[in-house]
């Protein structure tokens, strides 16, 4: 009895003990959180590009198969076709003999030699005839399984380029320097080289780094490929503001509302717009807005 006394008290005074160690390592950890400086969420973010990644070579891994099953079926579908056709025409051939050899008789030409180089004649010309027109359709569903394979292949490409744009826009949106921001839309840009939206982004980032000339020069690319795209024109605006060239700056922004009307709830809030506030007709548009 006294033994299980012994052992009772000895482990209520263990975990009192584990208590008052506990106590301070939780008020370290709540400290150690308050002197956070930075979010711990950007190893999640590579985590999330990492696995979009993985996702996108998994599912170029199973295009390539489908495509290679798909090229085999059609080329054993192929062979079987050539094979039926040239069994028909053996049997046909024979058709023709025995039947050639049956009117024979019956006609009465009596000569081996004259029926032999008759049926001799008929079945080079049938046989000539088969052949001519077997090649012709095997040319034929030739022509017809490689436009299919190139297609196959052409669109295996361009979902590849797509996957692979949809990746780097990804990586554009959780980047916040505006240098690694260019290199991801000139990445774009060497996939899709008319991609007007990559290069309306380029132009604002080139903005926000104070290059407007080189800006002006993306936005009239953009508008070449795509007059009706409203926030090349918005861009632009931002270029001619930032040069004090107030004229072309409000007729970019007429533009730009006349195809993007989402953009008037941006007039306030864009900083390159700072020279235009002292403007009548940029604050008549405001009002109007």
């Amino acid at each position: 009895m006294k033994l299980l006394f012994f052992i009772l008290s000895a482990f209520i005074f263990s975990i009192n003990v584990n208590a008052q160690q506990t106590a301070p390592n939780e008020a370290q950890q709540q400290q150690v959180l308050n002197e956070l400086q930075e979010p711990m969420y950007k190893p999640l973010l590579e985590r999330y590009i990492l696995d979009e990644l993985k996702a996108v070579r998994y599912d170029q891994q199973k295009l390539r198969e489908d495509l290679t099953k798909q090229v085999t079926h059609s080329q054993l579908d192929a062979a079987d076709r050539a094979l039926t056709y040239t069994t028909d025409t053996i049997n046909n051939v024979l058709f023709i003999i025995t039947a050639t050899a049956s009117i024979l008789v019956v006609v009465g030409w009596n000569s081996l030699r004259d029926i032999k180089s008759k049926v001799e004649d008929l079945v080079k010309e049938r046989v000539g005839n088969i052949t001519e027109e077997y090649e012709q359709r095997l040319q034929v569903l030739e022509s017809k399984l490689k436009e299919r394979s190139e297609e196959i292949l052409n669109n295996h490409k361009k979902i590849t380029i797509t996957n692979e744009v949809h990746s780097l826009w990804m990586r554009a949106n959780l980047e916040s320097d505006m240098n690694s921001k260019i290199e991801i839309y000139d990445e774009i840009l060497k996939r899709k080289p008319e991609d007007v939206e990559a290069i309306a982004y380029k132009a604002d980032a080139l903005l926000e780094l104070g290059q407007t000339g080189v800006a002006i020069q993306l936005c009239n690319q953009a508008l070449e490929m795509d007059n009706d795209y409203g926030y090349a024109y918005w861009q632009r605006a931002c270029a001619y503001a930032m040069l004090h060239q107030h004229a072309d700056a409000m007729t970019d922004i007429r533009m730009a509302l006349e195809y993007a009307p989402n953009l008037k709830n941006e007039l306030l809030h864009e900083a390159a717009f700072a020279s235009l506030h002292d403007n009548a007709s940029f604050n008549e548009m405001i009002e109007t807005s």
